[in-house]
């Protein structure tokens, strides 16, 4: 129950945000989840032995959502410059046998919470922005919702004990099956739109293109959070947080969406060159 009541206050508010909110508050919104699922992460690092300089990262990766907001063509530059600047930062301020975990801990989580969030604004900002981050975000939670509930009804055959017990075969076609009905509703709700001159929902191109891309998306997402499930159990816990209640932690919440958003991002690019 906790975890459908949060998801019914989120989704609305999510939503309402990526159609109607400028590009700032967007930006600032995706920055203030990458910072919480960041502080997590740090916290899973320091449970395996590194101890990263916490406020170091967080204004980094602050950093790296303003240059991409002021220079989104020179986020690649950024990015590096923030990293070498982190890597600079532990070699003074850790001790000399901690400067690899700590440096390495301190990149990485830029990387994993930071640059992946930030194709979600790059997404926002297409053409047909709000449609694309809706594509993705309902890939990812459908793909979700209908793996948990197929896994549990006929779930038998285990995908990756080491990583997550819990998650099976059957579930991981259910989420595509999930994801593809999602895209398909996503589909037939944008034409239903077109009949009425509204093109709040915009989906160019044929379907066939939208239900691979579903279908490509949504094993990112799998693959995201077994992700996350790994880097959990390197470090000993269940749950990357409790701020979410019925979801645990931001991270939990996300990891999906941090693979999910980059592969989408990076179609999207692929597909407009070819």
């Amino acid at each position: 129950m906790k975890r459908i009541l949060t998801a019914l206050v989120l989704i609305p508010l999510v939503l309402v945000l990526v159609f109607l909110g400028p590009k700032w508050l967007i930006t600032l919104a995706t920055a203030a989840v990458a910072a919480l699922a960041a502080w997590e992460y740090l916290g899973l690092a320091e449970r395996s032995g590194a101890r990263p300089p916490r406020v170091a990262v967080l204004v980094a990766i602050l950093a790296l959502f303003a240059g991409n907001f002021e220079y989104p063509d020179q986020t690649a530059a950024i990015f590096g410059f923030l990293s070498l600047g982190l890597l600079v930062y532990c070699t003074f301020r850790s001790p000399v046998e901690r400067v690899m975990a700590d440096a390495s801990a301190s990149v990485f989580c830029l990387l994993y919470t930071g640059l992946t969030l930030v194709a979600l604004c790059n997404l926002r900002e297409e053409a047909n922005g709000p449609s694309l981050v809706t594509f993705a975000l309902c890939v990812v939670w459908a793909g979700d919702i209908v793996a948990l509930y197929v896994g549990r009804a006929w779930g038998r055959r285990k995908m990756a004990p080491h990583l997550s017990p819990n998650k099976t075969w059957e579930g991981a076609l259910g989420s595509v099956a999930g994801s593809l009905l999602a895209t398909g509703a996503l589909l037939g709700l944008a034409a239903w739109l077109e009949t009425w001159n509204s093109a709040k929902l915009s989906y160019p191109d044929d379907v066939w293109y939208w239900l691979v891309l579903a279908v490509v998306v949504n094993l990112a997402a799998q693959v995201g959070d077994l992700a996350e499930s790994a880097l959990k159990r390197s470090a000993g816990v269940k749950d990357s947080g409790t701020l979410l209640p019925g979801h645990g932690g931001v991270l939990d919440r996300i990891d999906a969406l941090l693979l999910a958003a980059p592969v989408l991002w990076y179609a999207q690019v692929i597909h407009q060159r070819f």
